[in-house]
């Protein structure tokens, strides 16, 4: 049997502690997948060991962050809160624990097949998530806004000869992660697939399933 680990190299424990905890946030029983990338090598440099964080966000949204870093097998499923904890701990090898493969549900999205439709603000997006929370308040009960409010599309964005929605699910889900800054300047570049829409923000992508919802205005 190959030998099961997750190195993460100090300058980038940081940035996958804050990935873990909001992701946490949304969900405490969260699990991440995480799998080797092939590095971008140029003549000037080989590249350094890549490795995509994934999560499942409360929202049902996929979250992704790439981050320097060794993972063997090539793709493992692991506690959220146990890869939290150990790297908090300092240990040199990431205690991931006992496999958790079965409590991965669905496909990763490829890796390509993406076209760039247009950048949008990152603050429109945060603005539209606010105004959901408080169309949410009005309408929610005590397990918080209905599901037909989260599919609702709350953006539309198009490019590339088509356009897609944006869904209220997926503003909640990049404030919550954190993944850009509120500046006036900071894009969100919109890519999508035959079935998947991707935001690209400065820290990480989300990944929402390119379905048509209902339309919301806020």
């Amino acid at each position: 049997m190959s030998e099961r680990f997750l190195r993460v190299p100090d300058a980038a424990r940081a940035d996958l502690v804050a990935f873990v905890s909001r992701l946490l946030r949304t969900d405490e029983s969260a699990v991440l997948r995480v799998r080797r990338r092939d590095p971008v090598a140029t003549p000037e440099s080989p590249g350094q060991p890549v490795i995509e964080v994934w999560g499942a966000t409360g929202f049902g949204i996929l979250a992704v962050r790439v981050i320097p870093g060794a993972v063997s097998p090539d793709s493992m499923v692991a506690s959220a809160a146990l890869v939290r904890d150990s790297l908090q701990s300092g240990d040199v090898d990431v205690d991931t624990g006992y496999s958790m493969d079965s409590a991965w549900r669905g496909a990763l999205p490829p890796p390509d097949g993406f076209d760039l439709l247009d950048s949008v603000p990152a603050k429109v997006l945060h603005e539209l998530a606010e105004h959901g929370a408080e169309v949410g308040r009005e309408t929610g009960g005590p397990a918080g806004p209905p599901p037909s409010l989260l599919d609702s599309h709350v953006l539309e964005v198009e490019g590339a000869g088509r356009t897609v929605g944006i869904a209220l699910r997926t503003t909640f889900a990049l404030r919550a992660m954190g993944f850009a800054g509120d500046g006036p300047d900071e894009p969100v570049r919109v890519r999508a697939s035959a079935t998947w829409v991707r935001l690209d923000a400065r820290y990480g992508s989300l990944y929402q399933r390119a379905e048509a919802g209902p339309r919301l205005l806020v």
